[in-house]
């Protein structure tokens, strides 16, 4: 036996197999699946179904219906780890969003934007720094403050991911009307495409989601939207439930119909979120949705969340964005997106 140490390259190995082997030793308790277990220890997507994709507006870009939200999940680099798999089942769309409320998202991502170059579409996104009720009118002076703000984020997020260039940029988290109107954050928008660093406009809502979609449609300037809506209607992200009095997502079809005639993508978000409930009320929603189902829907091997996935995908979004922190959860979402359409064929 020799009394030499063992190489670094032997050691890095060695420790590599350990975390594997601890991994797949967790995956197994929790399945009871050994091919399961090996499958998520090593972050194999083998067997998975064919991703599915569509046109995302007017950007022409064949975008799969996953999107990978990377604001959360990269916060803290905990899930670099997945963006490779994710793009090898299929998953061509990350978003992110700025540093000030997402940490080192955008620093994380960088160095995967900047390998994938053209084969992956990328988002990012910052609000700017308005104040103001969902009904106020904004001044020409406070839109102009709020475009220059907006403009600056942008520089700070292609900086952070050390990048020249993002495929799209949104107003982050709007809620106005008014602004969504307003030539000056507009002319901001225009102004960063001639210079090259995006080619197109977006906008994320989750508060007063009709009325801005209203707006951007009126308004025929943006590309995409990202916006809070679940089978049972809109998201809203104060009382973190489904919004009381809304209309359910099939009512709201004329409305998401009319945005993608105006050539805008529409992706979802928190389409699932109010299934985990908060506080005392964790889990208890679990079967929220279930009354917007039909029973051969209601019958499928999907849980909660993957339903209220393949629903929204089937009644109106083009896309749907996750938040995807482990293996598990970033399989169960691209199975749920990617067997979407065929629980709602006849």
């Amino acid at each position: 036996m020799s009394d030499k140490p063992p190489s670094t390259t032997n050691r890095r190995n060695f420790l590599q197999l350990m975390a594997t082997l601890a991994i797949g030793g967790q995956a197994l308790i929790k399945s009871g699946s050994l091919r399961a277990a090996i499958a998520e220890a090593t972050a194999s997507t083998d067997g998975w179904p064919q991703m599915t994709y569509r046109k995302l507006g007017r950007t022409g870009f064949n975008g799969s219906r996953l999107v990978f939200g990377c604001g959360a999940a990269l916060s803290r680099g905990q899930a670099v780890n997945l963006l490779e798999p994710a793009f090898s089942a299929g998953v061509n769309v990350f978003d992110v969003g700025y540093g000030d409320y997402y940490g080192a998202a955008e620093r994380n991502l960088g160095p995967f934007l900047k390998e994938k170059g053209d084969k992956i579409f990328s988002i990012s996104k910052a609000p700017g720094g308005l104040r103001v009720g969902p009904n106020e009118s904004v001044s020409v002076a406070k839109a102009s403050e709020a475009a220059n703000v907006w403009l600056k984020q942008m520089d700070k997020s292609l900086s952070e991911m050390q990048v020249e260039h993002v495929d799209a940029y949104y107003i982050m988290g709007t809620n106005s009307p008014s602004f969504v109107r307003s030539e000056e954050i507009h002319n901001a928008f225009q102004k960063a495409k001639q210079a090259g660093k995006v080619s197109y406009f977006g906008i994320s809502t989750h508060e007063n989601a009709q009325a801005v979609t209203e707006a951007a449609i009126e308004t025929g300037w943006y590309d995409l939207m990202q916006i809070a809506i679940t089978p049972a209607g809109w998201y809203d992200w104060n009382s973190k439930s489904v919004l009381p009095g809304t209309k359910s997502m099939v009512a709201l079809q004329p409305l998401l119909a009319r945005a993608r005639e105006a050539g805008i993508g529409l992706i979802g978000m928190k389409a699932g979120r109010h299934l985990a409930g908060r506080g005392f009320l964790a889990g208890k929603a679990a079967n929220a949705f279930d009354p917007f189902y039909d029973l051969k829907f209601l019958a499928t091997d999907l849980n909660t969340f993957q339903r209220s996935y393949a629903f929204v995908l089937a009644h109106g979004l083009d896309a749907v964005n996750a938040d995807m922190q482990i293996y598990q959860h970033l399989r169960e979402n691209f199975v749920a997106v990617a067997t979407s359409q065929d629980h709602f064929t006849a």
